[in-house]
């Protein structure tokens, strides 16, 4: 059968193909060929917003890292939940200062009675008992009698056992809290670099994918051209075909992948107004991707373990505060003593009127059966702090293991970016050399098609495992109690 590039002989004696045809070869070539630069040098395509993203006016206002995080520090609905948690139990834990505390009020009040004994009791409070006050009839049957009553308060609590170990345990909580506040901004910020890198691939992707398909369909065309010029075949159109379909198929999926994943980083960073960020033309460079993760890897962050993690130590200040309950419950047995002072004034005219009178006392209290609810608060406190206690030491123990898996996964990352890496660059080489054959007539359009494929795929595989290894480097970093906040200085180092 006539080959697309040249003839065969009966003894199989090549005979140069027509200067037309060694045209229209090259032309196919080259067209077949148009994605080569772009998978050769992916740091070089420009950054391309989906159909339908809304994007800012200034389009050259390129989101950093480093800035993405520091919107989600200040929008992410996450952090912003768990700040205000924290706020609110910081709050909380000033309230068990009122059984330690002094306290002051002010009283205002108007009764008006024809109550015997409150009727002589506000007349004598009132300083204008009389003898006739006395008068049998009138005890018994007294006017009613108008009283405006004002007080000054004071209250000194002396001993409260409950109340200082309930101090305890509320400052406690408020520090699990806040660690638990900050935990969510480190486990916020992994995220972020999973989400940011993570719409940097789809666009790259996409942007490799368009380049790939127009490449495609000029080849198509020129294949088209060629089979009305009799120099290929059917087969090879629709091997050309399929090929282009195939592409666009690819296209149209990265398309929606990108928007989607602008979309999501958007709702991470708290955006409510439906905006997209734009973001650089590509991922990091191998080299850059590497320095940092060799960087982990040999222990520069040495001194972060899983003990110093935010939930580690939330989880150690939750048993604290859980203890410390047990030891309020059972303090709620001890009596309890309390001062008072008092200045009251009674008039019938208005508060504060009059002359005024002073009180003071001592109060001790000591509940010895409160129906049983005293027994059932410290059952309930001592099941809570052995449930705390046990949290911690789970908390503990998943920080060692995600330390080591993470640390793992940053070395399988790295190799498998490696092998990525070397299959990318023999990809390339390969697709060269069937280029080369094909425009000698040594390989057929299958072949040149096939090369294409692998080199396309290839260079996507690479850029996702470079992908692969920032989240890895993120994770492990937030597995290890550090901050994955470092990596916004990948903005620089490219």
């Amino acid at each position: 059968m006539t080959r697309p590039t040249h003839l065969l002989t009966a003894v199989g004696r090549r005979i140069d193909p027509l200067p037309a045809t060694q045209i229209a070869i090259r032309r196919l070539a080259r067209a077949a060929t148009g994605l080569l630069a772009v998978i050769a040098a992916p740091g070089i395509v420009a950054a391309q917003a989906a159909p339908g993203a809304r994007v800012p006016a200034d389009s050259s206002a390129v989101l950093s890292l480093s800035d993405a995080m520091r919107e989600a520090d200040r929008l992410g609905f996450a952090n912003r939940m768990a700040v205000a948690t924290a706020d609110a139990d910081r709050a909380r834990a000033r309230m068990p200062l009122k059984g330690i505390l002094p306290s002051a009020r002010v009283e205002a009040g108007l009764v008006r009675t024809t109550d015997p004994i409150g009727a002589f009791g506000t007349t004598l409070r009132q300083r204008l008992v009389t003898p006739a006050a006395f008068d049998p009839a009138r005890l018994n049957n007294p006017p009613a009698v108008t009283n405006a009553l004002g007080g000054l308060v004071l209250e000194v609590p002396l001993l409260n056992a409950d109340a200082y170990v309930g101090l305890r345990a509320a400052r406690s909580a408020s520090n699990a809290s806040q660690s638990a506040a900050e935990w969510t901004a480190i486990t916020m910020r992994a995220n972020v670099v999973r989400a940011y890198y993570g719409a940097v691939l789809a666009a790259e992707k996409m942007t490799m994918l368009e380049q790939a398909r127009r490449a495609a369909d000029a080849a198509m065309r020129q294949v088209q051209s060629m089979l009305q010029q009799g120099l290929v075949t059917k087969a090879d159109v629709l091997q050309a075909d399929v090929r282009a379909t195939e592409v666009a198929s690819q296209l149209i999926g990265a398309r929606n992948e990108a928007l989607t994943a602008k979309q999501q980083l958007g709702m991470l960073l708290g955006r409510t107004d439906g905006s997209l960020p734009m973001l650089p033309a590509a991922l990091p460079s191998d080299s850059v991707v590497r320095v940092y993760a060799e960087r982990d890897m040999s222990g520069a962050f040495s001194s972060a373990d899983a003990g110093s993690r935010a939930d580690v130590r939330a989880a150690h200040a939750g048993a604290i505060a859980a203890n410390s309950d047990r030891l309020r419950a059972n303090a709620a047995l001890l009596p309890r003593v309390n001062s008072f002072a008092r200045y009251d004034w009674n008039a019938p005219s208005g508060p504060f009127a009059g002359r005024k009178n002073w009180t003071v006392g001592l109060m001790a209290t000591w509940s010895l059966f409160g129906g049983g609810s005293e027994l059932a608060d410290i059952a309930v406190a001592t099941a809570r702090a052995a449930g705390a206690k046990a949290g911690e030491q789970a908390a503990l123990a998943q920080g060692a293991v995600e330390a080591d898996a993470t640390r793992r996964g940053v070395v399988v990352a790295l190799e498998r970016l490696d092998l990525a890496a070397r299959a990318a660059t023999q990809s390339l080489e390969a697709h060269r050399l069937v280029e080369k054959r094909y425009a000698g007539g040594l390989a057929t359009i299958a072949e040149l098609l096939g090369a294409e494929s692998s080199a396309t795929g290839a260079a996507l595989a690479r850029s996702a495992a470079r992908f692969t290894l920032l989240d890895a480097i993120a994770t492990h970093r937030r597995a290890i109690g550090a901050d994955p906040a470092d990596l916004a200085s990948l903005d620089t180092a490219r």
